[in-house]
């Protein structure tokens, strides 16, 4: 892949956090009644910094859990033959809950879909909100996020990759083109 552009430094990454940690408070009546599960695998450390900024605003602890969507995906065939499952890890009931399901990118909105299966197989949240750092466009789903970093217009041929400390050892996000 060829680089085209960096989107986001660390600086910029962590405002845009912040921000959507003040829109989930605001939608969501000081986080009251609320937990975030991140999809795995860059959902969840953005879900654990979100948590994190709702504690410093807000005061409050927010439940924090994460999901793997492997056998919920609609093109697990097509991906993988022979998928590796993470687990999911949910120490907590989803029943009757204001659940933010936090993501990196929504691209298609299938890995938002399959989240909203696997998380409704854990239990009847009261709502399902998403959460994203990215929106880049070309939803084959009607889906959309609730909460958005940045739209980010894409082509096809492009690929936006986010790297973030505690998976990749570093926070940016960039831009780029398929060869």
């Amino acid at each position: 892949m060829k680089f085209k552009a960096a989107l986001f430094d660390e600086s910029m990454l962590n405002r845009t956090i912040i921000r959507i940690a003040h829109q989930i408070i605001e939608k969501n009546e000081s986080a009251q009644n609320l937990c975030l599960v991140g999809i795995k695998t860059r959902g969840v450390p953005i879900a654990q910094r979100l948590a994190k900024c709702i504690y410093e605003i807000e005061g409050r602890n927010i439940n924090v859990g994460s999901l793997d969507i492997t056998f919920y995906r609609d093109d697990l065939t097509i991906k993988e033959k022979d998928p590796v499952v993470k687990g999911e890890n949910l120490p907590f009931s989803v029943e009757d809950k204001n659940v933010v399901l936090v993501d990196d990118v929504i691209y298609t909105g299938r890995t938002a879909r399959a989240a909203m299966d696997a998380l409704i197989s854990c239990g009847r949240p009261a709502t399902i909100q998403l959460a994203v750092l990215v929106d880049r466009g070309h939803r084959e789903l009607p889906i959309r996020a609730d909460f958005v970093g940045k739209n980010i217009p894409t082509s096809k041929s492009e690929v936006i990759h986010v790297r973030l400390k505690e998976t990749d050892g570093e926070d940016i996000i960039e831009l780029y083109e398929k060869e």
